[in-house]
């Protein structure tokens, strides 16, 4: 099991980054146009974490390599619905990081009563809608964009509890990254006082 944990304010230095990494396709397949720096900016200014919920895959460095944004929806009408998205860096493709961070979404879409989720994708979002057909969703194509309808299943005991467990568990794996790497670094930091130390002197 990959640790996948939700992300908050703090993060948003780490959703820039790992977006602006992206290159011209990846954007285009994540948000369905060319996206450019002052795009992808603009997206990260106006998330609203008290409304959507945003998951995160982290490596060893603490760099984002794959996020997941579920944006529920602000129509009362449509209060039981939500839309996902996803991108994965192109160095850790191919490791089913979209396919895990979906579950994830869906697992906690349906524990806060969502029982309808989109995707919105382009037709040549190959990987997005594997991904959504797998789950069994119904994909209505319009040309070069492609609309998933995914029926979520009700809240559960189980699905509470599991969700609780995987957020504990890739919090702590977070902690323990960080705590790594800070010892790393100060070790790195210790071993090049010492080089400086067994320099030899040079006398004028």
């Amino acid at each position: 099991m990959v640790p996948i944990r939700s992300m908050g304010l703090r993060h948003l230095p780490d959703i820039e980054a790992h977006l602006l990494a992206l290159d011209p396709q990846d954007r285009y397949l994540r948000f369905g146009y060319s996206a450019n720096d002052e795009h992808i900016r603009k997206y990260v200014g106006q998330l609203r974490f008290e409304r959507d919920e945003l998951f995160g895959i982290f490596n060893r460095k603490l760099e984002l390599i794959a996020m997941a944004h579920l944006a529920f929806s602000v129509d009362p009408s449509f209060k039981s619905c939500a839309e996902f998205g996803v991108s994965v860096a192109k160095g850790a493709r191919a490791r089913g990081y979209g396919s895990q961070l979906f579950n994830r979404a869906v697992m906690h879409a349906r524990n806060e009563g969502v029982n309808q989720l989109f995707i919105h994708a382009l037709s040549e979002n190959t990987a997005m809608l594997k991904i959504a057909r797998k789950a069994g969703a119904r994909i209505e194509r319009d040309g070069s964009e492609s609309e998933a309808h995914l029926v979520l299943p009700p809240a559960s005991f189980d699905t509470r509890v599991i969700e609780l467990f995987n957020e504990q568990v890739a919090i702590t794996d977070y902690h323990l990254k960080a705590r790594a790497r800070r010892f790393w670094g100060f070790l790195s930091i210790l071993q090049g006082a010492r080089s400086d130390e067994k320099q030899p002197a040079h006398s004028e």
